[in-house]
């Protein structure tokens, strides 16, 4: 027989029990509600996330991107702690195609107007409508003109160079005529020239370009090179001279028209392997000689030949001169005017 709980024993159980059935209600309550609350939060919380996105998208769409790519021309992302600079051609390390077989004549002009009485060098004198009867018979005949950093992103990474025949027409010294007079010449065919503007010793009083005018021509789509400060004789300097005509010359230029200045020519076509050293060290790309030929592909970039037009040369004699001087020899180590 089992033993009976007594009466006072059941009397706690009873009230024991009441107690347990209230509580766990009341627990109970408790969790349905933090469930319920955890709901409403999370569907919030899912809401903002879908409208963000929507956002996002609408964004990326309206302006041609995705979100990530979404930044304003030229910004800088936030891993990035220098400014966007502007890159030349020739930095750049894009491949394209195969690099490009291509020979291209680069034409050396210097003052395009009629010599003055008594000029020492009357052949460097073009007169404009030569030169307009020059530029004309070479676009009639396909040619069309490109810088020298567009020949290289050929050459070298198979850039497209356009179609047709391409020409370099590269302009010494800095003479006013050659904005003057060739510029509006150039615009008409839609061609752009290679200045290779020297600092001093050529200012405006004495037929040289300003520097609103040099602005000018980089502004039409020039290429701006540079012989260095002085037309100096560059085989005749001491390293410290050398260095002030190549090296700074190119920091000074870069500085003031905001180019990237990558090809050097040797003032009056002197050079030696002390002076190809130093336009190498200074960082440019090559350099333009006065050694008669057509510039090619395999050629020492810092021997390129040119071809220098003189006075009195028809359309059709520039046309004739181009094509019997094609392939001439490399241009020699030095070279000093003999």
């Amino acid at each position: 027989m089992l033993p009976s709980r007594c009466a006072g024993c059941s009397i706690v159980a009873a009230s024991t029990h009441g107690m347990d059935s209230h509580a766990l209600r009341t627990r109970r309550e408790q969790r349905r509600r933090e469930i319920r609350r955890r709901r409403r939060t999370a569907t919030v919380l899912t809401a903002a996330l879908l409208l963000g996105a929507a956002a996002a998208i609408a964004i990326a769409s309206s302006s041609g991107g995705s979100p990530a790519n979404n930044h304003p021309r030229g910004a800088t992302t936030a891993h990035s702690s220098r400014p966007a600079t502007k890159q030349s051609p020739s930095t750049t390390q894009t491949v394209v195609g195969p690099p490009g077989t291509t020979p291209v004549p680069i034409l050396m002009y210097h003052v395009i107007a009629a010599p003055p009485a008594g000029a020492p060098f009357p052949g460097l004198y073009v007169e404009p409508q030569q030169f307009a009867e020059q530029m004309q018979a070479l676009e009639d005949t396909g040619w069309h003109a490109v810088t020298l950093d567009q020949v290289e992103a050929h050459w070298r990474r198979g850039v497209s160079i356009g179609p047709g025949k391409p020409i370099v027409i590269s302009f010494d010294n800095g003479y006013q005529s050659q904005y003057t007079q060739a510029l509006p010449v150039l615009q008409r065919l839609g061609w752009v020239g290679d200045e290779n503007i020297q600092l001093t010793g050529l200012p405006p009083s004495q037929g040289g370009l300003g520097q609103e005018e040099i602005r000018g021509l980089v502004k039409a789509g020039w290429e701006l090179d540079t012989q260095g400060f002085s037309h100096a004789d560059l085989i005749a300097l001491d390293p410290k001279q050398l260095r002030y005509q190549v090296a700074v010359a190119r920091r000074v230029v870069q500085q003031r028209y905001g180019v990237p200045v990558n090809w050097f020519c040797y003032p009056s076509g002197h050079y030696n392997a002390a002076v190809v050293a130093e336009v190498r060290a200074a960082g440019y790309t090559g350099s333009t000689t006065v050694v008669p030929g057509w510039a090619h592909p395999h050629d020492d970039p810092y021997r390129l030949h040119r071809l220098r037009v003189l006075g009195g040369t028809s359309g059709r004699q520039l046309l004739g001169l181009l094509a019997g001087i094609r392939e001439d020899p490399p241009a020699p180590a030095s070279y000093g005017g003999a």
